[in-house]
């Protein structure tokens, strides 16, 4: 058993605090440090069934990619869903930690997983830091080994984290060879990505706006969806953490699921 300060510190190694975006929420965010923890569970999203899940299994944290609160709050009550589930969570002796955009732009964050799992050369940081520190900074790029299609891309990077419905915008036949990548929400990257040459992107969603840029710009956009674009990376750091402590019981939420379902027409 190890304390949840052992803990908050293991994951500020491994996504440092100071990489996250000025306007986002990190860090332990519910919970005391001094605690004892032996069961962790990981997540993308805080939802009602992930705090069912948490709550029935007696997780004692919930490492979440996405941060619960996320703004400020005036009240914490049970008439928003946030409210109600920040109040199970601490009935429930749960703490609450999210690196977020940190992950996203470490060393071995969500982007990099994303660079090398594609198994990209050349890999750079798209928008590095002031610091110029080796890799440190938001979002990836590099080379792929040979030119593919965009349709290609998609498929291979939709079968790599068993996305359900990838969508592309451009010719499905273009040539891609040097690839941005910019997990989650991804679309303010996009005019990053062109100036750095890059004749294709891949992430999570965008906005319709956005993808009319992209199609203009000539950059081929590949969309996965948000949870397909990151959730893997939370599986792995569910792995990680049982990896480096021996005596805590880790698992990624059996429970979590993307919100967004694809439909079949009937004709």
């Amino acid at each position: 058993m190890i304390h949840l300060q052992q803990a908050c510190q293991a994951l500020a190694r491994l996504a440092p605090l100071r990489l996250a975006e000025s306007w986002d929420n990190v860090g332990l965010l519910v919970g005391d440090r001094s605690r004892s923890v032996s069961r962790v569970m990981t997540c993308l999203t805080i939802t009602p069934s992930v705090v069912a899940e948490a709550v029935s299994e007696q997780v004692d944290l919930v490492v979440t990619h996405h941060p619960l609160p996320f703004k400020p709050l005036q009240r914490i009550t049970s008439d928003t869903t946030s409210g109600k589930m920040l109040l199970d969570l601490i009935a429930g002796n749960v703490a609450i930690y999210s690196a977020h955009t940190a992950f996203d732009s470490a060393r071995e964050g969500i982007n990099q997983q994303w660079a090398e799992q594609l198994q990209l050369t050349e890999i750079e940081t798209l928008l590095p830091l002031d610091q110029d520190e080796d890799g440190l900074g938001a979002g990836r790029l590099g080379k792929l080994v040979g030119p593919v299609t965009l349709e290609q891309l998609a498929q291979l990077s939709a079968a790599l984290v068993n996305a359900s419905a990838p969508r592309l915008v451009g010719q499905a036949d273009a040539a891609a060879s040097r690839v941005a990548l910019a997990c989650g929400s991804g679309g303010s990257f996009l005019a990053a990505a062109r100036r750095r040459g890059c004749d294709a992107m891949i992430t999570g969603e965008a906005t319709f706006h956005t993808c009319l840029e992209a199609e203009s710009a000539g950059v081929g956009l590949i969309l996965l969806g948000h949870y397909y674009s990151e959730r893997f990376a939370m599986e792995r750091m569910a792995d990680r953490l049982a990896d480096e402590f021996s005596d805590l019981t880790v698992w990624a939420s059996r429970q979590e699921r993307d919100p967004v379902v694809a439909v079949t027409l009937k004709h």
